[in-house]
């Protein structure tokens, strides 16, 4: 006996894309697509609020194949396999998700970041990096003094 079928299951992953789409563009200032030539990761911020972490998923790739930069808030991660080994198409593919050559992701985070104590880590094929923030800008109430005036002459 056949299952019935809902008709709208086709367009749950469309409906899950938009979600994301909506809910992502109130978190980050900028406009970022997420599409399957991309790196999916997680940021999130230290329970003391004074670092990013961002954890990429990268399986496939060696650790030499990754290069991380950072410039003021922005981090970028780019993959890309050192030996391109010939591809041929197999006819029994049914379905190739897998990254084969080169993938690349910028995060834009809410603040400066202190680029040169990035630190990066790679277990698993999972990249994690920890992103210190710079130090938190302070207000300072400067006092204003009098300039004494010369009386009347």
């Amino acid at each position: 006996m056949l299952a019935p079928r809902d008709p709208l299951d086709a367009l749950m992953p469309l409906r899950e894309a938009m979600s994301r789409l909506f809910e992502e563009s109130f978190v980050t200032p900028r406009f970022e697509m997420v599409t399957s030539r991309t790196i999916p990761l997680d940021v999130y911020e230290t329970d003391d609020k004074k670092q990013y972490m961002i954890e990429a998923s990268l399986s496939g790739f060696k650790p030499d194949e990754i290069q991380v930069t950072a410039e003021d808030n922005v981090i970028r991660i780019h993959a890309a396999k050192k030996e391109q080994k010939e591809q041929k198409e197999k006819e029994s593919y049914i379905k190739r998700e897998r990254y084969v050559s080169e993938v690349e992701r910028a995060i834009a985070l809410p603040t400066h970041i202190n680029a040169d104590k990035i630190q990066a880590s790679y277990e698993n094929g999972v990249l994690t990096l920890t992103a210190p923030k710079l130090g938190e800008a302070k207000t300072k109430q400067v006092p204003v003094k009098v300039k004494e005036t010369a009386g009347p002459h």
